[in-house]
């Protein structure tokens, strides 16, 4: 795609131009033929992740999780370790400007107000510019440039939630450290303080949209 059109955003492109706001970037997505809502978008995170309530409601099964040793650091302050690994298709974008990538995702069994994380791995994959102001992602396809518009309402959902329940940090305003990575230990990904605090905003379940075939 070395030909392919630079990636830009306009004032216009805002959904709501008039008002500032500092929600976090949330989509829908196919994925794995589920049209998948409270998709999080986050830049700071290593992993993708895939929440197992919502694996499981995709009916796979175990039979297509890898083992892995990777440990997850940041999820309430304690390790997380995977159930495991699973290789699943994503797609973003509508119409030719459209982009499907087989991706990698940690399913993770802990309680979340999202679905799904997707990290830098996603995002590097799919050639992949984000853009908080605009509340929007835009890739590059062969049909164009892609996007997929965020959805404000839930990031404000979330906010508000998490004000209500009182669920702010403690007075420890250090950053979270992984203990280092000692011969013989698994390795570990990092999640985004952002993200931390994100996914204690909202203990409700979470439905995937719908099936999309």
């Amino acid at each position: 795609m070395e030909d392919a059109p630079s990636i830009q955003f306009g004032r216009a492109e805002r959904s709501c131009p008039q008002t500032m706001h500092n929600d976090a970037l949330v989509i829908t997505a196919i994925l794995a033929n589920y049209e998948v809502g409270r998709i999080f978008i986050d830049s700071g995170s290593s992993a993708d992740i895939l929440f197992g309530e919502a694996y499981d409601q995709m009916q796979l099964g175990d039979v297509f999780l890898e083992k892995v040793n990777t440990l997850l650091y940041g999820f309430a302050r304690e390790v997380v370790h995977p159930r495991g690994m699973v290789s699943l298709p994503l797609m973003m974008g509508r119409g030719t400007a459209r982009k499907t990538c087989l991706l990698k995702f940690l399913v993770v069994d802990v309680p979340s107000a999202y679905n799904v994380i997707l990290g830098r791995p996603t995002l590097n994959t799919f050639q992949a510019v984000i853009s908080t102001y605009h509340m929007k992602i835009k890739f590059p396809t062969l049909g164009g440039i892609g996007e997929v518009q965020g959805d404000p309402l839930q990031s404000r959902r979330c906010y508000v939630d998490a004000v209500r329940r009182g669920e702010k940090r403690g007075g420890d305003d250090t950053q979270d450290k992984a203990p280092p990575n000692k011969k013989g230990k698994a390795p570990e990904e990092k999640i985004s303080e952002a993200t931390k605090t994100l996914l204690r905003c909202n203990r409700q379940k979470n439905c995937l949209t719908s099936r999309s075939y």
